[in-house]
């Protein structure tokens, strides 16, 4: 049992007068342990801490914010594994992948932005102004359950590295992980009141932090729909708001492509994490000439996705996160009407555990609800078009814009993905850059996250004429 009946807040570990929260293993629907639910009042006392520690954190050289970093950075990497079993327990990650991206990719990100806070950038000079860039203040971070290091890492290294102090929110469904991060930090002397933790549920915790009169900035990853709520919080005291939304990527498949490696790593995107991405690429699009070999291919490739236990190496899929989460995206797959040929509600599954069958839909509709909503579970669409230009405006047509790719002859790929209205695009399996800026367009976001786009997210700019 995983207890932590504590909030981190002002440099020690406090009790809450509110109650406890389960956590739920989804590969066996047994309860892992508990963590506060969080109050109002801990909000208070958690933004009044990152408040009185702010001047002094702000006015560190950042060269020496970046040490704290990477002090941080060490404590962390020695609990990789810890990290990785913790993911697998509370979120149904399997080993392979929590050890790699769950554990791997938010300690890159960290040694990223100590790196980065070592070699600050020269001070600008504009005509008589001198242009410098100043923490924005106490940054309140909402995260998500997905990724759930991953996704706190990418905020408060950023804050961090910035001169900012945070109150952490992680997501009450999979919060373990954010205190293996917290114990790191204590260990390597985080100064008192820079990073506080606030477990608990949104609309209790994450609303107060929303609407916190002493919160300068909040940076929320979700779902649009609280997207749209906090930043109608923030709004009232004109607050900076950073948003990573919602996905219905499209994956664009030429007729030139090779159909071959691009439907498997179109596979292998859609169903990373169960589906629970919100950069999977849940739409294929495909060259009507070459339509009927990737959906075969695809059908094929989803087979080989062995669903089950995650700590069993043989397994390439985990369950979702709860019982309410897979009804939803079985709720969308009993109603498609495009042709099932893979999986389905019918598919056989594990007794126990929020498991959904990796499905594919061939012949969907654009506009249907399934090529249209962000299902966030292993459910791919596979979409036929006649040319360069309807790939686009199929691809196009969404609220969305967050990730995607293009397969096909290097200058042609390269060409729809500069049309393509979205954050970030993959030409023939470009690899995840954690440097790069990540962040949407449309209702995918506001702001960009990661690299030094990520640490300019958290400053404000200044003139200062002389």
């Amino acid at each position: 049992m995983f207890e932590r009946d504590r909030l981190y807040i002002g440099g020690s570990w406090v009790s809450s007068p509110g109650d406890r929260i389960a956590v739920e293993n989804p590969s066996t629907e047994e309860v892992l342990g508990h963590v506060p639910a969080g109050t109002a009042s801990d909000v208070d006392n958690a933004v009044a801490a990152a408040r009185a520690a702010f001047d002094g954190w702000a006015g560190t050289p950042m060269a020496s914010r970046g040490a704290v970093l990477d002090r941080l950075h060490a404590s962390l990497a020695a609990r990789a594994g810890d990290i990785a079993r913790t993911v697998g327990l509370e979120l149904g990650t399997p080993r392979k992948v929590a050890e790699r991206v769950q554990a791997g990719l938010p300690l890159t990100v960290l040694k990223g932005y100590a790196d980065l806070a070592a070699r600050p950038v020269p001070e600008e000079t504009v005509g008589n102004s001198l242009i410098v860039h100043e923490p924005v203040g106490v940054v309140g971070a909402i995260t998500p359950w997905n990724y759930p290091l991953h996704q706190v890492v990418a905020k408060v290294a950023a804050a961090l590295a910035a001169g900012c102090t945070v109150v952490l929110k992680p997501s009450e469904l999979t919060p373990l992980v954010a205190y293996l991060l917290i114990d790191a930090a204590d260990e390597a002397g985080v100064p008192a009141g820079v990073l506080n933790l606030v477990t608990g549920t949104g609309p209790v915790v994450g609303a107060a932090i929303a609407g916190h009169p002493d919160v300068d900035m909040v940076s929320f990853t979700g779902s649009t729909a609280t997207g749209r709520a906090i930043t109608h919080a923030a709004a009232d005291r004109i607050a900076k708001v950073a948003l990573e939304l919602g996905g219905k990527s499209a994956n664009v498949i030429l007729d030139d492509a090779d159909v071959t490696r691009a439907v498997k790593v179109g596979v292998g995107n859609a169903f990373l994490n169960s589906g629970q991405t919100c950069t999977a690429w849940t739409r294929m699009l495909v060259a009507r000439s070459r339509y009927d070999e990737a959906v075969a291919l695809a059908a094929k490739a989803a087979a080989s996705y062995s669903v089950g236990d995650p700590f069993d190496d043989a397994t390439r899929l985990g369950p979702l996160v709860s019982a309410s989460q897979k009804a939803r995206v079985l709720g969308f797959v009993e109603r498609a009407t495009a042709r099932l040929v893979a999986g389905g509600p019918d598919a056989p599954l594990p007794p126990a555990g929020h498991f959904v069958a990796p499905t594919v839909f061939a012949d969907v509709d654009p506009s249907s609800e399934l090529a249209q909503e962000e299902i966030f579970g292993p459910v791919l669409s596979i979409i036929p078009f006649d040319s360069d230009d309807d790939a686009v405006a199929i691809a196009n047509n969404s609220r969305y814009g967050l990730a995607g790719g293009v397969w096909g002859s290097d200058d042609r790929a390269l060409a729809v993905a500069r049309r393509l209205r979205t954050g970030a695009v993959d030409v023939n399996g470009g690899a995840f850059n954690p440097f790069a800026p990540f962040g949407g367009y449309k209702q995918s976001g506001v702001g960009r996250e990661l690299g030094a786009y990520g640490l300019a997210e958290f400053q404000q700019t200044k003139a200062i004429q002389r």
